[in-house]
């Protein structure tokens, strides 16, 4: 009876939004979240690059070392049981789990992970540069990466600590595939591509049952996942692109969880047996001063303008819901973070400070802005509180591509973005916001440091290279909480918020578990009462 129940309720959940629902509550062991996938090109993990592409990949794969749903910042043993790395910091050597297999049944071998980084590597998509900054290249994937019996060896090229480099092989595109299973579906020199696009080869906590691009993704609980079969048999995303129709389905009970409602109607939600649970993002937000304008190279101005942000009053405002106070440029959540919050607003304490350094206002200000909710009204904040201590911003408000290629160019003064991380480790930001060794125009970087010309001190730029390659893993991440406190002290970037996001969902669901990234969005422990 329960198999006929899910399959009739993958068929209700095909029909049209406004059909009448089938059942008053989903089914006990099925958790059905509404949420607007189309944002997925790729499923495979060579490939995949898209938010929701990045959540799939996470429950239907394992890579070597992951991070995993019981504890999201902690770098823990995934299909290798254990590592070595070697006193010249150039070669880490893997001890692959006993008894590990894919969902097809097929062992997890050496020859799958040589298999997997190979592919990434040729195939050259979207990730795959997050291995070849390794040193990987088609060429010499073969030497680099090799295997036999239980054991894989990793070579890299480059002054890395051990610990950036296993920070590299938990990120999406190393994830490692059935390679026996995908060989059998290459066509035409593609190793597997067009097929894991559609479907999987993992060993992940849940194999892929169904996938329908633009309508639903149907997961099956694998039975036999090293860590522990998962507490529901399935999970069904269902497209639904409209946030007001997945406020509907949640509060009817067609669906378990809503993903992408606003703020008003999570406020507006009939709360009687829903709940909303705030989980912290990776994007941290900024306002930053270019140093090609003049008036604002005076290390006074950047101290005053921490003053001059009415961070609570954001929060408790425009942004509710949607972020928080967040002061340092590596994300609450992620091992290594800073999360001290030094800075409050206070007016007469920045005009203070300017005073005292002699600088005369008014000073007027460009501020470049997406033209999109919540920047605007950031922005609109920002004008009205940095204008009490004679800090006019004149707000202009652009395309996000505008906005974007007005900051890659330094032709800005300032600007109000945010960033995030490609992959969970602290160099990740420290190189965009602690490190510029090259200030010359024709110099481009991906930083925020070079687009606002900040010419980064030495010393400070030494101390982020040296953090990149110190071996002591507790060591490191304490070298990169003194550069977030260096940083958030003196410098022209001025970092207010992290991201947050919200998910609404049945009292009765519990354990949902929703990482600082899409990376870490986990079903495996989710249980419904």
């Amino acid at each position: 009876m329960k198999q006929l129940r899910t399959a009739l309720l993958a068929s209700v959940l095909l029909l049209p939004i406004a059909a009448p629902a089938a059942f008053a509550e989903t089914p006990a062991d099925v958790l059905v979240v509404a949420q607007n996938i189309d944002d997925i090109v790729a499923i495979d993990p060579a490939q995949a690059y898209e938010f929701t592409s990045g959540e799939l990949v996470t429950n239907l794969y394992d890579r070597l070392v992951q991070y995993d749903a019981e504890d999201t910042t902690l770098l823990a043993a995934g299909l290798a049981s254990e590592w070595t790395a070697d006193p010249e910091a150039k070669t880490l050597t893997f001890t692959l789990r006993d008894g590990a297999t894919f969902a097809s049944g097929n062992p997890v071998t050496a020859e799958d992970v040589i298999y997997s980084f190979s592919r990434v590597v040729k195939l050259n998509l979207t990730p795959a540069f997050i291995l070849t900054q390794l040193g990987w290249t088609a060429d010499n994937i073969g030497e680099m990466v090799t295997g036999e019996g239980n054991t894989v060896t990793v070579k890299y090229a480059g002054d890395f600590s051990p610990a950036f480099v296993l920070n590299v092989l938990a990120a999406r595109p190393a994830s490692i595939v059935d390679s026996a299973l995908v060989k059998e579906h290459e066509v035409d020199g593609d190793m597997g591509n067009a097929w894991l696009n559609a479907n999987a080869a993992g060993s992940g906590p849940f194999t892929l049952q169904r996938y329908t691009a633009g309508q639903m993704v149907r997961m099956q609980a694998n039975p036999t996942y090293f860590n522990g079969a998962p507490k529901v048999e399935s999970v069904i995303l269902r497209h639904v692109a409209e946030s007001a129709t997945q406020q509907l389905l949640l509060e009817q009970g067609d669906v378990d969880m809503a993903r992408n409602l606003t703020p008003d109607q999570i406020a507006g939600l009939n709360t009687g047996e829903i709940k909303v649970e705030t989980f912290p993002q990776a994007a941290v937000h900024f306002l930053s001063f270019n140093q090609k304008t003049e008036s604002l190279t005076n290390p006074a101005v950047w101290e005053a303008a921490r003053y001059l942000v009415d961070y609570k009053g954001m929060t408790d405002t425009i942004i509710k819901g949607q972020m928080e106070v967040h002061q340092a440029f590596w994300p609450k959540g992620f091992p290594g973070s800073y999360d001290e919050t030094p800075f409050s607003y206070n007016p007469d304490k920045a005009k203070s400070i300017l005073a005292e350094a002699g600088i005369e206002t008014p000073i007027t200000v460009s501020l470049d802005v997406i033209n999109a909710a919540p920047f605007t009204d950031m922005a609109q904040s920002l004008q009205a509180s940095f204008a009490d201590a004679g800090i006019n911003f004149e707000i202009l408000p652009g395309t996000g591509s505008q906005v974007i290629t007005k900051y890659r160019e330094r032709s800005h003064q300032a600007m109000l973005l945010y960033w995030g991380p490609d992959f969970m480790d602290p160099h990740s930001n420290a190189k965009a916001f602690a490190y510029n060794s090259n200030n010359a125009d024709d110099a481009y970087a991906a930083t925020t440091t070079w687009r606002n010309a900040w010419a980064v001190p030495e010393e400070m730029n030494k101390r982020t290279m040296a953090a990149l390659s110190e071996s002591d893993a507790g060591k490191r991440l304490e070298m990169y909480q003194e550069l977030q406190k260096d940083v958030q002290e003196s410098s022209p970037i001025v970092i207010m918020f992290q991201a947050a996001y919200q998910v609404a969902m049945s009292e009765h669901v519990s354990g949902y578990v929703n990482g600082a990234t899409s990376d870490f969005v986990y079903y495996r422990l989710v249980a419904k009462d």
